[in-house]
């Protein structure tokens, strides 16, 4: 009875340990996919922003819409992972672009 209580005493922290380790490789994963998603929106938006500044410094106007950028600057934005609200205003004037999420 003896060898019983330190084989326990060493036994559950091992126990512990190997149940704690996947639950926190798990929560760092779910932080790191947060982020990333994030971090897709604002390069999605930043693209279409720096390609319309571009196409007003070069063509003098801001384009009507993203259509435009995506044909003649290369802007390209999957409309499966998000949405593209641009609101156009005047050609001399900055479009309000936002970038959401789709789902």
């Amino acid at each position: 009875m003896a060898r019983r209580g330190p084989v326990l005493r060493r036994g559950l922290p091992l126990a512990l340990l190997l149940a704690l380790v996947p639950l926190a490789l798990l929560l760092a994963a779910r932080s790191l996919g947060g982020r990333a998603g994030r971090e897709g929106l604002e390069l999605a938006e930043q693209s279409i922003r720096r390609a319309a500044v571009q196409c007003y410094a070069l063509e003098g106007f801001y384009p009507a819409g993203v259509d435009y950028l995506e044909e003649y600057y290369g802007v390209s934005v999957d409309e499966g992972r998000y949405f593209v609200d641009y609101r156009y205003i005047a050609s001399n004037l900055m479009p309000d672009i936002t970038v959401l999420p789709t789902g």
